[in-house]
């Protein structure tokens, strides 16, 4: 029985989602779909985050147990084949029976991108979020900073849909990186540039990136000051934080797992 790793890239403009869901497309009902066909078998393939429709990934890490005899690089090679080209299977590889895309994930990064720009290239207009309107970096560079640390995150995650979820899932997560940069955007000079919001932590909660980005972007309108971040923390209520950001700015930038850089390092 061989356990296969695959790290991946895709745009998920088309897709809704990572999971599986009936009538849907998804981008994990894309592989089983090519690995039945590959290996005449309905295999179950774990991903490491459940991305949301519209959300991309550069680093999304799935894995799979078979006993074809197909190689990682076979493997490889013939999801690339068949797979829709918004998906990319960037790297295969045999990893010990144990091995767990999800459970033994110790670290995820996100990357949300506002461009800044009067005018969207055609290039950038799937990956990014347009906000030409006046913001202030600074604030927003200081807010994000105080995400850092472990907190009860409940004012910025939205609901599972279900009450008993609810009431019984852990709202506590820890950041060990919340930051704000800017990135000039190649073109001419007046072009424009990114504001790129990176989050590395353990575990992330439903929209959990993208109400921080939306509450990032308020306190850059002059809506909430910074400081004000720790009070949304103890008032443990979603409806006093920013919006959720649309999806297509969002990547699932990079999982990392035991063998790698470790949960403190500042990466």
């Amino acid at each position: 029985m061989q356990n296969i790793k695959l790290t991946l890239a895709y745009d998920g403009t088309d897709f809704s989602g990572w999971q599986i869901q009936p009538g849907q497309p998804t981008v994990q009902g894309a592989l089983s779909d090519v690995l039945e066909n590959l290996t005449q078998q309905r295999l179950q393939i774990q991903g490491a985050g459940r991305t949301d429709a519209g959300v991309h990934a550069a680093g999304q890490v799935a894995n799979f147990r078979t006993e074809a005899e197909l190689s990682a690089g076979e493997f490889q090679r013939a999801f690339n084949a068949l797979l829709p080209a918004s998906v990319r299977v960037i790297a295969a590889e045999q990893v010990g029976p144990d091995f767990h895309a999800r459970w033994n994930a110790v670290a995820k990064t996100y990357r949300y991108r506002i461009f800044r720009g009067r005018v969207v290239s055609p290039f950038l207009w799937r990956f990014v979020q347009h906000d030409p309107f006046p913001l202030d970096f600074e604030a927003m560079s200081e807010a994000a900073r105080k995400f850092e640390g472990e907190h009860d995150f409940t004012s910025f995650a939205a609901s599972t849909g279900s009450e008993d979820e609810d009431r019984d899932r852990t709202m506590t997560r820890v950041i060990y990186r919340s930051q704000m940069e800017r990135v000039a955007c190649a073109g001419p000079p007046d072009f424009g540039e990114e504001w790129i919001y990176t989050v590395r932590g353990k575990s992330f909660l439903r929209y959990m990136v993208r109400k921080i980005v939306g509450t990032l972007v308020d306190v850059g309108r002059g809506k909430l000051p910074p400081e004000d971040i720790a009070e949304l923390f103890k008032l443990r209520d979603r409806s006093k934080s920013g919006p959720t950001m649309p999806p297509q700015g969002l990547c699932l930038a990079e999982v990392e797992y035991p063998n790698g850089p470790g949960p403190a390092s500042s990466k």
